[in-house]
């Protein structure tokens, strides 16, 4: 488990699912959002499955996937030592410390194989810096990444165990380089759109792939975060975003 030590301040608390996850976050830099929530939501993890998250950063999604499949287990990686080491306080935090190993590395480079039931990641959403505005230097690490997207899909693969599933959440633009990564050695590719409004064209997809699978590729009906002037988010979000409701990867959404 990385110092806490480490430590950059300052930092501030936030809550996700309803309350239920405590989470200490750099007061500047990176802040994670709802799409550490719905990726979390996402897993449809079993019993006894072990998970890994590629670069877990203060632990948004890891805890919050901790908290929704309480009798799951996870390895965490994270390459930046002081976001590892906050990640760590959260673990015990949210007292979770028995069911999660955290790593300082690169997930990349850790040279997991056929290790875990599940893999999961959030990752940087441009490995090209000529794609955008530089950010500031203490959000780079979390908006640009030094590997491009299908090398994140293939050592994730590479980790999971046969039948095992790699889930993700990115920009909606990248779907086909996704899918592309996708196109040997895995089935059951769902994927479920995410709109801003139910007006608007998705702006975020989640994928689910199973590796060894053979069933076929579906796309799931659209997620709608948020509602009309006066709802900041729609029922159905609102139910996933607080714990209440679980992603269903292969049939939609269903109510815990």
């Amino acid at each position: 488990m990385p110092d806490d030590s480490a430590i950059a301040a300052p930092v501030s608390r936030s809550t996700y699912l309803g309350g239920k996850v405590l989470l200490d976050q750099p007061v500047k830099g990176y802040r994670a959002g709802i799409d550490a929530a719905l990726l979390a939501a996402a897993l449809g993890l079993r019993p006894g499955a072990l998970a890994c998250e590629f670069g877990c950063g203060a632990g948004a999604a890891l805890l919050s996937a901790a908290r929704l499949y309480p009798q799951a287990r996870f390895t965490a990686i994270e390459q930046d030592a002081a976001m590892a080491a906050l990640c760590a306080a959260n673990i015990t935090l949210n007292e979770v410390a028995e069911r999660i190993t955290l790593d300082t590395g690169d997930a990349l480079a850790a040279g997991y194989r056929e290790a875990f039931d599940a893999v999961f990641f959030n990752p940087p959403f441009f490995d090209d810096e000529s794609a955008l505005r530089p950010p500031a230097p203490e959000r780079r690490g979390a908006w640009i990444s030094e590997a491009p997207l299908e090398d994140w899909i293939k050592a994730g693969l590479k980790a999971l165990r046969p039948k095992g599933a790699l889930t993700l959440v990115h920009r909606a633009d990248r779907m086909a380089d996704i899918l592309s990564a996708l196109r040997r050695g895995v089935g059951d590719i769902t994927v479920l759109p995410v709109h801003s409004h139910g007006d608007r064209p998705a702006k975020r997809v989640i994928v689910r792939a199973v590796k060894g699978a053979r069933g076929p590729f579906a796309l799931l009906p659209g997620l709608v975060v948020h509602g009309g002037p006066e709802e900041r988010y729609t029922h159905e979000a609102l139910d996933i975003l607080q714990g209440r409701v679980l992603i269903d990867m292969g049939a939609g959404r269903k109510v815990r």
